[in-house]
């Protein structure tokens, strides 16, 4: 596994930020007493449909809490939060580095959810890969590509 693009300590797990996906990994007794031996959860950033950060009170810790599809996160705020798998909770010690993590997060998935674009060798103006699969079609349609040749830039194109 390749070494996390950014780790958040808290007060009931450590979150681990990759370029694809988060970890939550729980240690410690109080862990052991709100999460049993489940192990470490992965989730994938394409299956997070949102994010919800609580900022810590006077009183209180905050918490980071993935929605993902097909999820039922919890929703009584900070109580239920301690006791949700998709949740890390932490102290007003910690804030800086949960902001940061989700402001990594939140900046990956929208990588994700942009078209890719390569630039134009000759004008250096950007082409979709769209664009590109269009033009190899074209070479196809024409004979100067066989289906074969065709089938592998498109899937290296659309990186399969």
């Amino acid at each position: 596994m390749a070494e996390p693009l950014h780790v958040a300590k808290g007060v009931t797990g450590i979150l681990e930020v990759y370029s694809d996906r988060v970890v939550i990994k729980r240690k410690g007794m109080i862990n052991l007493i709100l999460h049993g031996m489940k192990g470490d959860k992965e989730i994938l950033l394409e299956s997070i449909t949102s994010i919800q950060f609580k900022k810590p009170g006077t009183f209180t810790n905050g918490y980071l809490q993935f929605g993902i599809l097909g999820g039922n996160e919890g929703t009584g705020g900070l109580f239920q939060a301690t006791q949700d798998e998709n949740t890390v909770v932490f102290a007003a010690a910690q804030q800086a580095d949960f902001e940061k993590a989700k402001q990594l997060i939140d900046d990956l998935r929208a990588q994700l959810r942009r078209p890719a674009v390569s630039s134009s060798p000759a004008s250096g103006a950007p082409v979709s890969v769209a664009d590109e699969i269009e033009k190899l079609a074209r070479l196809r349609d024409q004979g100067i590509l066989t289906e074969e040749e065709f089938q592998a830039k498109k899937r290296a194109l659309l990186s399969l």
